[in-house]
């Protein structure tokens, strides 16, 4: 793998001035801020609309985008909103996400926007979603939902909906993935890829379930017999119940994984390549009975393997595909990892929980991405402040760093230790570069509230020393 280097953040935490990062301005200014450090690539998470909890984990769809990252000012340019409807959507605040408020108004407000568009815009917007089947179940799906009040679609008494919210969907995904598809050539243009992230579940609630029933285990009243988790460990002692309907592999097994090959298709036209999560699940995944409190007493069962990994290949060619094989990883799913050819992840926070570790940068191999931290994990300055002493101690003297100087310096020197791996891609969460605390950590698992809410200004991305990491990536041949 060639040396390469890149940042990690969501969309949702790009500044801006409607409640929650988006396809706007922003994102083509984080894109120069990338190139002007020497990174070639910017990780997101998935792009589904977010469930109650603000997870982008666990969505209505795996193919609809989310409407909270359509750009309202370019609706405003286009004459879809008037100054007042764009005026009344201003944020309030510009250091976190507005989920309420965005739940509250947000979509009203796209709908209202879709009502004005004219007859040629309306055809192309039609013939759009028309020639993606998955975004028009999508469409529908969402249409059902608003006429039954939101209900779960296993409680819906209506059958009909209104034309005109099916049609409003459509103009968001049309929008949504329109001005993407702008924003991805500005990035491409500057040689900076995009990586995005396939979930490896989809929610039970959701258009793909509903349309797609017999590729998951439910019985005939379209109850969960087992879903989802994962078994306790070092971080949850109960472990994640994470409730989301298991695949029937052997039915998806008949067609050659079509449902997944589609969907990895699919995928590839939004991102230049994908981390797959959850990777494990392909080698066994953790079922739990689906009237179980937690997931401690799941049971193993043996995943698709190659067999599906094969057919995702079919559709991949030479794009990345980044395995993420973290958590409970038996000697299988390294043997399935390495068989598949991706690459997996390395974790420099996991490095010292104890023994060797492949987390360890001396370990790293060229086939791997290497990350100071992920999502689900502490920043780095959190990560070190939360560390017994005698660790902390034992990771400086690691990173050549005085272990008295971990506070001001501890960050850079973490850094510089990824940077100088054989990792051939490594990636840095915002955070990170920034040396932020605990307090601006994007996600806690296993914990319902607070999640998902970080946001960043302009002011503070520009305070970044470009010139530092430009001379980082150019020093270590990134």
């Amino acid at each position: 793998m060639e040396r390469k280097s890149g940042v990690l953040m969501h969309i949702s935490s790009l500044w801006g001035e409607f409640s929650c990062g988006g396809f706007g301005k922003a994102a083509k200014e984080f894109v120069d801020f990338l190139s002007s450090c020497g990174f070639t690539a910017w990780q997101v998470l998935p792009f589904g609309l977010v469930d109650e909890c603000n997870s982008p984990y666990k969505s209505y769809s795996t193919f609809g985008g989310n409407p909270y990252f359509v750009d309202l000012q370019q609706l405003f340019d286009e004459g879809l909103l008037t100054e007042k409807e764009l005026s009344s959507a201003k944020q309030n605040t510009p250091y976190f996400c507005e989920f309420d408020r965005l739940r509250d108004n947000r979509l009203e407000l796209l709908v209202k926007a879709s009502e004005r568009v004219d007859g040629v815009l309306r055809k192309k917007i039609n013939a759009f979603i028309d020639n993606n089947p998955y975004l028009k179940d999508f469409c529908a799906f969402m249409a059902l939902k608003g006429a039954n009040g939101g209900a779960e679609w296993t409680e819906w008494q209506k059958t009909d909906y209104s034309a005109e919210l099916e049609f409003g969907w459509r103009f968001i995904q049309y929008e949504f993935f329109t001005q993407w598809k702008e924003i991805k050539a500005y990035a491409n243009e500057r040689e900076i890829k995009i990586i995005g992230d396939i979930p490896i579940y989809v929610s039970f609630d959701s258009s793909d379930v509903y349309f797609n029933k017999k590729l998951f285990r439910m019985d005939d009243n379209n109850r969960l017999t087992d879903v989802a988790g994962v078994p306790p460990d070092y971080f949850a002692e109960d472990g994640q119940l994470w409730g989301n309907p298991l695949y029937d592999w052997e039915a998806m097994e008949k067609d050659n994984y079509k449902w997944w090959r589609e969907r990895m298709s699919f995928a590839l036209t939004l991102f230049d390549g994908v981390r797959i999560d959850h990777f494990r699940a392909f080698e066994s995944f953790w079922a739990v009975d689906g009237k179980a409190k937690t997931a401690r007493d799941g049971r193993w069962i043996k995943g698709p393997g190659m067999n599906l990994i094969n057919a995702l290949k079919s559709v991949a060619q030479d794009k990345l595909i980044i395995a993420e094989d973290l958590g409970d990883i038996t000697k299988e799913v390294v043997e399935l990892v390495e068989e598949s050819g991706f690459p997996g992840m390395r974790v420099f926070q996991f490095g010292f929980l104890g023994g060797e570790t492949p987390h360890k940068p001396h370990n790293y191999i060229n086939n791997c991405v290497a990350y100071s931290g992920t999502h689900d994990n502490n920043t780095l300055l959190g990560y070190l402040w939360e560390t017994p002493t005698d660790i902390k101690r034992d990771i400086m003297n690691y990173c050549s760093c005085n272990p008295d100087d971990w506070n001001e310096k501890g960050c850079d020197a973490i850094i510089k230790k990824i940077m100088a791996s054989s990792a051939g891609l490594v990636i840095f969460p915002i955070q990170d570069l920034l040396g932020y605390g605990n307090d601006t950590r994007l996600n806690v698992p296993g914990r319902a509230e607070n999640n998902w809410l970080f946001r960043i200004t302009k002011k503070q991305v520009d305070l970044i020393d470009t010139n530092k990491y430009k001379e980082l990536n150019r020093l270590y041949g990134r």
